[in-house]
């Protein structure tokens, strides 16, 4: 009899059919972890009868989870009416919290805001607190507070400098807008479930009983609060089993913490390992280099790559005069290439930093290549969709008055700023929303604030969207000719610069409106607004084309052909401030390892860089990689350490690196213990990342 575990090979097996207790399935790139894990799921449901509805599989891609679902179902052949609960973290939340966001005294037709909307309501509240701070900034740093489970009044109290007090107090702000708002950012859908399950055990005891069985994909890029969450969810069995790769863990700098694959035994006591190491998507050459690149790293679990395709073509090394004539060899090659039958989308340039795309665009626009720019602006980002985004919002919940302020003048209405902040002004004095205010006023109420012309052009609005609410009720297929003949967006941006580019995204976004709901005639407004809003880049990534991206965008992709340029010091390793050698070690390890035959690094004797031509060395990692032998190439066996660093120590704890200076092999650390200074060398402390 076939089993669902045929054709795994025997590390895999062993991590598919362990059942019960925490398991950590340590997955080297390319070593089929998406097969084991899905087949896991499969054999759990399809040979052991576990009822599917008792597992909860967590992926950080919508993407990821639509292909674990279809794998794990096509090897199931007795289908229950209750399939596994496949999800991303964030819809996980959002899941939880319709059901559960009322054990907090808030009612479940919460709207969830995007980085956007969100930068957007800090630039406000940081004007009206009259605090000048870099909204990027500040938006991180609340994002980091709730990640840590930090109060406003906690990050208030705990705020050393006048920059973070006034983030603070900005945090306050932003928390009292979104509760009295009803609206949920991204933090907060794994915030909020987490502290609704902490602050009630029953119903932890509860959820965790109903998932029996949870697998986590990517563990390496969990951040603290997502083992929080993790550890009550597996509270009631342990029966966690996890899959990732240490030394694909290159999201520090957004808070993933490396310790929670690297500690996974100490904290989920009687843990088994099993360990991933044949490679099936790369040739024996790159798997040496990227081998030999990450053996530099010391803060990491023991694992070799071995590649089950054996030998290849080289790596090869490619040195330009500059960024022009690196970009011209690369477009000419590619152009060469696909005259050869090689197809686009087998094709991939890759670099640490985004600023060197510029010289790429232009060198492949001039051989005329097809190519797409993966880590511009999302599409979902773009004003003339949000517009629509935030229309949608309204019908769906006409009291969110962040959606309301962004279109009651898009397109113009000549609703000006004086007459919106009078109206908000009479609203919240009344605590109305502005849609239930200016619903409950006749126009000639409301000529008296704001005049005859403006009031007539609201009340025309609010016609409009109740006109709307009716329709969408009748039919949603139906719907979205009616919205543009009443809203007229496209009227709009047409006539803008970029109007041509603006008409056929808001086409597209209507056609992908009209598909989902042909696909699922049962869809909601609610469901559709919430699954856009939890689009990842990657789910975007299809058609025929070369892409050119982000090593972070590349993570989880490959290639036949793959070219990765800036190989040179202070481009890759990113060196300067804030810089971590080991993850951007583990970066140069995930670009390598997105080759399956043919690996090109390029290095150039100099960049243009922000506004100045700079002569630069070769990359260090070459040397460590073993592409080229150099005496004059930096070689960096163990960590580097500087100035305020953290790192923890099994007596002192944790400290911060006052000084760091060299000792042999190593490096001899000043750190600040709590006040208590000590000389310690770097081989006897972890770095926290």
């Amino acid at each position: 009899m076939k089993s669902i575990l045929d054709g795994l090979n025997e590390n895999q097996q062993i991590a598919a059919r362990h059942i019960d207790g925490p398991l950590l399935i340590l997955a080297g790139a390319g070593s089929g972890k998406t097969k084991t894990l899905t087949s896991r799921l499969a054999y759990l449901i399809g040979e052991v009868g576990i009822d599917p509805s008792n597992t909860l599989t967590l992926t950080f891609t919508n993407k990821a989870a639509m292909e674990m679902r279809e794998r794990a179902l096509g090897m199931i052949e007795n289908k229950s009416a209750y399939p596994p609960l496949l999800c991303t973290f964030h819809k996980f939340g959002l899941l939880f919290l319709k059901f559960h966001i009322e054990k907090m005294g808030r009612k479940n037709n919460f709207v969830i805001i995007d980085t956007d909307d969100k930068k957007r309501l800090l630039k406000a509240i940081a004007k009206e607190l009259k605090i000048e701070l870099n909204t990027s900034f500040v938006a991180s740093e609340i994002s980091k507070y709730k990640n840590s489970l930090l109060t406003p009044a906690e990050a208030l109290q705990r705020a050393e400098f006048e920059d973070y007090h006034n983030i603070a107090l900005i945090y306050e702000r932003y928390q009292q807008n979104i509760i009295e708002n009803n609206l949920v950012d991204f933090d907060d859908l794994l915030m909020l479930p987490y502290q609704i399950l902490d602050a009630n055990p029953k119903l932890r005891e509860e959820i965790s009983n109903r998932y029996q069985y949870i697998m986590v994909d990517e563990y390496q890029d969990t951040n603290e609060l997502q083992l929080k969450l993790l550890k009550h969810l597996s509270s009631e069995h342990l029966n966690l089993c996890v899959v990732g790769d240490d030394d694909q863990s290159i999201y520090g700098w957004r808070g993933a913490n490396i310790r929670n694959i690297l500690d996974f035994d100490k904290t989920f006591e009687g843990a088994q390992t099993v360990k991933l190491e044949t490679n099936y998507r790369s040739t024996a050459p790159i798997l040496e280099a990227a081998n030999r690149l990450i053996e530099h790293n010391s803060n990491r679990l023991d694992k070799k790559l071995v590649s089950h395709k054996g030998d290849g073509p080289q790596v090869r090394l490619q040195h330009s005069l500059d960024e022009s004539l690196e970009a011209i060899f690369i477009a000419k090659e590619i152009k060469e290439l696909l005259s050869q039958g090689v197809r686009p989308r087998e094709i991939a340039v890759l670099y640490r930093i985004n600023a060197l795309s510029r010289s790429l665009e232009e060198g492949f626009t001039k051989e005329r290549l097809v190519f797409k720019l993966i880590g511009g602006m999302r599409f979902y980002e773009r004003s003339e969709i949000k517009d629509i985004i935030s229309y949608f919002r309204i019908l769906s919940n006409p009291n969110d008055d962040f959606s309301f302020l962004r279109v009651i003048n898009r397109p113009k209405r000549g609703v000006g700023k004086a007459s919106i902040e009078k109206i908000q002004k009479l609203a919240y004095g009344e605590h109305l929303s502005l849609y239930l205010f200016l619903s409950r006023h006749t126009q000639a109420e409301l000529e008296e604030t704001v005049g005859k012309k403006v009031s007539g052009a609201i009340k025309k609005f609010i016609e409009a969207i109740v006109m709307l609410q009716a329709a969408m009720e009748h039919s949603l297929e139906t719907f979205v000719t009616l919205f543009e003949e009443t809203v007229r967006l496209k009227e709009f941006y047409g006539s803008t610069v970029d109007g041509f580019e603006r008409l056929l995204n808001i086409d597209e976004f209507y056609g992908y409106f009209r598909d989902s709901i042909a696909k699922n005639p049962s869809l909601s407004l609610d469901e559709f607004l919430n699954d856009i809003t939890l689009q990842s880049e990657q789910d975007q990534l299809e058609g025929e084309s070369i892409s050119i991206m982000s090593i972070h965008a590349a993570k989880g992709l490959e290639f036949k052909h793959l070219y990765v340029i800036g190989m040179e010091e202070e481009f890759f390793p990113l060196l300067g401030e804030g810089s971590n050698m080991e993850e951007e070690r583990r970066l140069g390890y995930v670009a390598i390892t997105r080759s399956k035959e043919h690996l090109t690094l390029c290095y150039v004797d100099s960049r243009f860089y922000k506004g100045h031509r700079k002569m630069i060395d070769k990359s260090r990692f070459l040397g460590e990689a073993g592409i080229i032998k150099s005496a004059s190439l930096k070689i960096t066996k163990n960590s580097e350490y500087k100035k305020g660093d953290l790192v923890s120590h099994k007596i002192f704890g944790m400290g911060r690196v006052l000084g760091a200076n060299k000792a042999g092999k190593e490096y001899k650390l000043l750190i600040n213990f709590g006040g208590n200074k000590k000389e310690i060398l770097s081989s006897f402390v972890q770095p926290i990342v």
